[in-house]
């Protein structure tokens, strides 16, 4: 299976030249793409607040970005078929015939000691192994006096000489622009649009085609002034190649199938195996062409060991055979449910009380799983709903059986006691295990079930948002909004007519807000959840009995809910489905588990 790793940086605070408005919001957009849509399972992040990985800052300085580059690119550890990408979002300068990007530590008056020289990079980026790589550099992005030549000619040509795929914002003498309108800038909003849903430009070729017409247009439209986009893809046949498979049309597979069968004529072996490989991901492993064209290849004298590409994944439906969970002397807690108006005060207090019981894990440390009823939900949102999605429509009917659930998310000490590990980069043994990916967290579940009388996994997307509406029908199971007093989540960006809040940037103790009305604490912020569910664009043809949903058009990626400590208000809502590549990690994704009950 290809390898899809990326590196995006976005600097806004800049130490000795003017700060930038957006380019952080761009890079963590295109993060965000990466992730989602495009299935990376690796992505390198920088900005000016990011969290630490493994104990090492990632804030955007000289020395940080070098050492990535440095570290990670020592040893060739991809091969045939896999990407990988550099996006950068900030200033770029020309200095001494060189073009420079500038680091949040850059200083323009000692330009060759501070700044990063691209030619270093695009060097870095080719050890890798990887027979795509993507250079994609959105900078020139001062808006001040122009004085010289920008970047690009100098970059360009080696990118020409390397066989790296260059995606320039802007033309050298030009400037790359922020749209304060969109809240991004423009190179970077028509890029996303063409690599997205929007526009399916799938192909090296086509998305150029697409950014020479959008990006003008954009800023056309809202400067009356010029940037025009370029790319630079040789050999010819990189120009064919397909970014995004899963946007991709016959014809950009027809076209690639006739690069590959001229590489084969021409006896370039190498690039004809490369070819084919990414024809076959693009056919979701089933082109026959492809296939017996790699066979082909590999019997070939040329060719002493054979490298056939690896069957796509197969997921299993873990629910097959559904498990009882032994009837227990169930315990029972009290608690205290609150609703807030649209400004999110909060306008009734009320207790409840709910049954759980409890796992031992060892050393102390326990897993509390809560009753959840059974009964029949509305899954989705109203179109009335504020920064609702298309993704959650249609509203449908779900029956949903009863089941157990996590309390809290699964805890730092908890993932410690079954693993063995902890991979959080926010530590503390009551803060919610974080930077897991799916894949982890189906092992956590697999292992705790051989450890414990009971059958744990993780729930369906329906059980999620059932248990966390626990009845309702607002956005929230608070009511019409959220405040930071009852969620972690970005204050800076509120939902509705409540106040901005605290951005605590960090994961917090599990159980420190209001639970709902089924006595879950923390189903809105803190950590995205997994769900076992395959990513779907919307609910056309979904289930209605609960259970997880496990084929799709996005096999690899899978549905996440809840929100999170980094993101706005409005992405911690019941009905929001985020999504990522099942093997990705994160600071600010971790799971819950469930087990099944019996009548």
């Amino acid at each position: 299976m290809a390898k899809n790793w990326a590196i995006a940086i976005g600097i806004n605070q800049y130490e000795y030249l003017q700060p930038l408005n957006y380019a952080k919001r761009d890079a963590l957009l295109m993060q965000e793409f990466l992730g989602n849509e495009a299935g990376f399972e690796r992505i390198f992040f920088f900005s000016d607040d990011s969290p630490p990985v493994d104990g090492k800052s990632t804030r955007p300085t000289r020395t940080n970005l070098l050492r990535v580059l440095r570290q990670l690119f020592d040893n060739p550890f991809m091969g045939a078929g896999d990407n990988f990408w550099f996006f950068f979002s900030g200033h770029g300068i020309r200095y001494a015939d060189r073009d420079y990007l500038m680091p949040c530590d850059g200083d323009p008056e000692d330009i060759e000691n501070t700044a990063i020289a691209i030619n270093f990079v695009s060097e870095r980026l080719r050890r890798c192994g990887a027979d795509n790589v993507v250079l994609i550099l959105d900078a020139c992005r001062n808006e001040g006096k122009k004085t010289g030549e920008g970047i690009g000619r100098q970059t360009a040509e080696e990118a020409r000489q390397q066989g790296v795929i260059s995606i320039f914002s802007c033309s050298p003498q030009e400037y790359s622009y922020e749209i304060e309108a969109l809240q991004q800038g423009a190179f970077t909003t028509a890029l996303l649009e063409g690599l997205g849903i929007q526009g399916q430009r799938a192909t090296v070729e086509r998305l150029n085609q697409y950014l020479k017409s959008r990006v003008p247009e954009i800023v056309s439209k809202h400067k009356n002034a010029r940037q025009t986009p370029y790319v630079i893809a040789e050999p010819v046949n990189k120009s064919h190649l397909i970014l995004v498979p899963q946007y991709a049309t016959l014809a950009d597979i027809a076209t690639l199938k006739i690069d590959a069968y001229q590489a084969e004529v021409n006896r370039n072996l190498d690039l004809a195996e490369q070819l084919w490989i990414r024809v076959l991901a693009a056919a979701s492993g089933q082109d026959m062409d492809a296939i017996k064209a790699i066979q082909r290849i590999a019997r070939l004298p040329e060719r002493q060991e054979p490298s056939l590409p690896q069957p796509p994944p197969i997921i299993e439906n873990s629910t097959k055979g559904e498990f009882i969970v032994e009837k227990n002397p169930l315990k029972t807690f009290q608690f205290e449910v609150v609703t807030v108006n649209a400004q999110g005060n909060i306008t009734n207090r009320r207790n409840q009380e709910a049954k759980y019981f409890e796992e031992n894990l060892g050393n102390g440390i326990t897993l509390e799983m809560v009753q959840i009823p059974g009964g029949t939900f509305t899954m989705g949102s109203p179109e009335g709903e504020a920064e609702r999605r298309e993704s959650e429509s249609p509203l449908h009917q779900v029956k949903v059986p009863g089941f157990f659930m996590g309390k809290y998310a699964v805890t730092q000490a908890q993932y410690q006691a079954i693993m063995g590990t902890n991979p959080s980069n926010f530590k503390g043994e009551k803060r919610p295990v974080e930077q897991v990916s799916c894949d982890e967290a189906v092992e956590f579940c697999k292992k705790l079930s051989q450890k414990r009388k009971h059958t744990y996994r993780l729930p369906s997307e329906a059980e999620w948002e059932y248990a966390c509406r626990a009845g309702t029908t607002t956005p929230f199971y608070f009511g019409e909004t959220i405040t930071t007093d009852l969620v972690n989540y970005d204050g800076n960006n509120p939902y509705g007519s409540a106040p901005k809040g605290e951005y605590r940037k960090q994961t917090i103790d599990v159980g420190k807000f209001p639970p709902n009305s089924f006595g879950l604490y923390d189903m809105h912020g803190n950590v995205y959840e997994w769900c076992e569910d395959v990513y779907n664009g919307n609910y056309i043809d979904a289930p209605t009995d609960g259970k997880p949903w496990l084929v799709g058009s996005y096999n690899n990626i899978k549905l996440l809910r809840g929100g999170s400590w980094i993101f706005n208000a409005g992405l911690c809502r019941s009905a929001y489905r985020h999504r990522y590549a099942l093997a990705i990690r994160y600071g600010s994704v971790g799971f819950r588990v469930v087990a099944v009950a019996v009548a």
